[in-house]
This record gives structure tokens, sequence and C-alpha cells, in this order.
């Protein structure tokens, strides 16, 4: 695929005039239905049972993720070699280790699918999806993605890719003042280093976090960093609190002149994969066999805790191309597929608070599509 870069406004007109004419799931309003709504069957499928599915409204931090039987759900192979480019931020990351296992261990070919995962920041491939030049992104629903959904952009988050572990200890931490201690950390007024914007998903638990600390998005003072730079401004003082992500947060873990004041919600995906056009409407066989790859890798290799196979920890590293020191040095992630009730709801609500999103916050039914990992694993709603 040749890389070429779209104007906003020249894609949203793009996508604007396309959205009329092409939808074989659109209802009587124009707008888009969801993948399922009406036009798709879906069977029961072997070793994918009651546990291969949970309630989205359940926000409990102990929930158990949804699974199937390993090795399933079994693959569908489409009758023909369907090609598809996945975006991805990075292919280092242990969050996108899930699509790389089923790479290299072929649940995609077996599926029929010839796919490819390029790195392309978000901004980049936001455009590149909307108009179908790739499809889909392994990442989250940023500000950027809600803002261009409301601009036209028909594009839809369909699964989830990790909580933290309870062990965990990736977000937000501060220096603490002499005679400060975690529990009255006070935030408002301090200025925080992080290698992540405003308009990341970070946003929300990072507004949870400070609310219960005095602060808030508009009551701190943003200080926007490098990766290799964050910690090291903490360390030195020029920010006095900082977004640490794993595994630079083992760092100072043992520090007792630094606070841990909470990461990312258990239980609660804030990222995964987006679709475009291409899955969502032209071929949505290729969409949910995409998906069934990349469940049933989850339900092989990451359905537990992982990194208790040294074997399969020294195949990751490789994998990603990391120390395997390093990736033992975290908890294993909880991978998975679901998206909770209301996450979008949440995001929309923290970018408005951090200034970077205006107007009606979109409902569920225009940000999320969560049928077609349901019909990959068998679940009627």
């Amino acid at each position: 695929m040749r890389r070429r870069t779209y104007g906003v406004v020249v894609v949203v007109a793009a996508v604007l005039a396309s959205a009329g004419c092409s939808s074989k799931y659109a209802d009587d309003s124009g707008s888009s239905a969801t993948a399922a709504a009406g036009n798709r069957a879906v069977k029961p499928v072997t070793g994918c049972g009651t546990s291969s599915w949970t309630d989205p409204a359940d926000l409990s931090p102990t929930r158990a993720p949804a699974r199937c039987k390993p090795l399933t759900p079994a693959p569908q192979p489409l009758a023909k070699t369907t090609k598809l480019t996945i975006a991805t931020g990075t292919l280092s990351a242990e969050y996108v280790a899930p699509l790389e296992v089923a790479l290299d261990k072929g649940e995609f070919k077996k599926e029929g699918l010839d796919v490819t995962l390029k790195v392309l920041p978000t901004p980049d491939a936001l455009p590149l999806l909307a108009k179908g030049d790739i499809d889909a992104m392994w990442a989250a629903p940023e500000a950027a993605v809600m803002n261009g959904i409301k601009g036209g952009f028909d594009i839809k988050w369909v699964a989830g890719n990790f909580s933290p572990d309870p062990e965990s200890k990736s977000g937000l931490w501060v220096k603490l003042k002499k005679g400060e201690a975690a529990a009255d950390v006070r935030m408002a007024g301090r200025r925080m280093g992080t290698m992540i914007g405003k308009g990341s998903v970070i946003a929300y638990p990072m507004e949870r976090a400070l609310a219960t600390h005095g602060g808030g998005l508009d009551k701190i003072q943003y200080q926007q960093l490098g990766s290799a730079d964050v910690l090291t401004a903490l360390q030195n003082g020029g920010v006095d609190s900082a977004w640490l992500l794993d595994p630079v947060w083992r760092k100072v873990d043992d520090n007792p002149a630094y606070a841990f004041l909470g990461g990312q919600p258990l239980g609660e995906p804030l990222g995964g994969m987006l679709y475009g056009r291409s899955l969502l409407h032209d071929d949505v066989d290729a969409g949910v066999a995409l998906l069934r790859a990349y469940i049933r890798t989850v339900n092989t290799y990451f359905a537990g805790d992982y990194k208790n196979d040294p074997t399969f920890v020294t195949y990751l590293a490789k994998l990603l191309k990391t120390d395997e020191t390093v990736l033992k040095s975290t908890p294993s992630l909880t991978m998975d597929w679901e998206i909770r009730a209301g996450t979008t709801t949440r995001l929309q609500a923290a970018y408005k608070a951090s200034g970077v999103s205006k107007g009606t916050p979109l409902p569920e039914s225009r940000t999320v599509d969560r049928s077609l990992y349901e019909e990959a694993v068998g679940h009627q709603p």
C-alpha cells in the first residue's frame, strides 16, 4: 500500500460523500447500523460457552474476563485469501503481543487472512482508516477518534485489548514533599510530566486519580516530555508528578520518596481494535474472521498469567524485540477482547474536561460495535 497524506477537510468531505452510498447495514435514517443488526445469523460456537461473554454493564474490578477453551473459536477460512492492513503505533509494546503472536503462529492465515501490521501513529492512521486505505487500527478511542467520528468518519471500536493486573502500578506517581504521605497528597497546582497528550485515553484514569487527591485535569500544569525524559524530570525536580508506564514505574516502586496514586481502572480495557468502513460494511466476514483469530490467540496463549511460563516469556521477548528481564519485571496484562458499557462516554467527559473536545458527547451507538466479537464467540444478545 502506498502511503498518502490527506488534509482533514478533504478526508472529511470524502467520508461524508461516501457515507450514503455503500452500507448494506444502513437503517431508514441513513445512519450505519451495527454489522449484525438483522443481517447476520449468530450460531453457537464449540468451545465458547457461557464464559465467553460477560455483561458489558459489569464494571467490577474483579470481573473475570471472557474466555473460550484453548484453540477456540476454531478457524472458519474465508472463500479466498483477503489482505488486511492493521495500523499500530508500536510493535514492541506488550499490549500488541496478541496480534504479533497471531501473525507468527499463523492464526490469521488459518482464517484465510493475509495480515500486515504497519507502524503508524494514530494521527496518520486515522484518515487512512476512514478512507479505507487501511482496514483496522490497534489503538484506542482517543479524542482524535471521537472528533473524527463527529466529523463524519465511519469508525467504531470493535474489540478491547487489556486491563492491568491488580499488582501493576502503571499510572500516576508523585514525588512526596517533606512530611507528606500518599494519603494526603494534594495535586492541584502541581506540574505533571507525561509523554501522553491531553487527548489520550489516559485522560480518563488520570482524572479519576487526580479527583481523589484534590486535583483535576483543569487544576494541574502539564509538561509533555519524551519517553526517556519523564522519569528523569520526576527524579531531578523538573516536574513533581508523572504518569509512568510499564516498566518505568519499577524504578521508583521501592523508594519511599515517591507514591503511586492510581492507574487504569481494573477490568476496563481502554483500547483495542478499531474498524473502518471496509470491515464494518464492505467485508464483515473478514472483520469477524480477524477478531476470531485474535480471540483464539488470547484463549490459547494469553488466557491467564502467561509470564509464569519461562519458555513463552523467552519467545515473547524475542518476538517483541525487548529485553526478557524487562518483560518479566511487570505482571502479565489481563488480555480482554470485550468492551465495557459507558467507557467511551467516560472518555469523552475526560476529553472535555481537559479542553480537547467540545460539544455534545457521542452516544455509544456511534462509537462501539460489539456484534462482531459476539458473533465470533457465538453469543446472541
